[in-house]
């Protein structure tokens, strides 16, 4: 068994896959894990560490940089709402809320270098 992060249409999926046969191409099978956005530290958590994450974390798809949050601590946000942005390889990605609730903790600021499946900010 593998885990790997599909993003589909800005969204982020931890799937893990079952390997059957090394070195044979066959048809993978995907088993959903958990959804995920972007994330923040929370409890001590840095950004770009990679802790241990909850059901409001917005978790960073990619490693890079963080470019923007776009919320403030205490905000209300809805579903699907963009919430920070990341550039790797001069690109932006946007990262957008995974649930409707409060932001409750925010990891970092912009300029802060930032890596794949680090909290970015925690919505409770």
């Amino acid at each position: 068994m593998k885990k790997l992060r599909i993003t589909v249409e800005g969204r982020a999926y931890d799937v893990t896959v079952e390997v059957l046969e090394e070195g044979r191409q066959s048809e993978p099978v995907f088993v959903p894990v958990a959804s995920a956005s972007v994330s923040a530290p929370v409890s001590g958590a840095k950004l770009g560490s990679a802790p241990a994450a909850s059901a409001g974390d917005v978790l960073s798809p990619l490693s890079g940089k963080l470019v923007s949050i776009e919320v403030k601590l205490g905000q209300q946000v809805t579903d699907g709402q963009q919430v920070a942005t990341i550039e790797a390889m001069k690109m932006n990605t946007y990262i957008y809320a995974s649930r409707s609730g409060k932001v409750e903790a925010i990891a970092g600021q912009p300029g802060d270098a930032i890596q794949e499946g680090a909290i970015i900010l925690r919505i409770a």
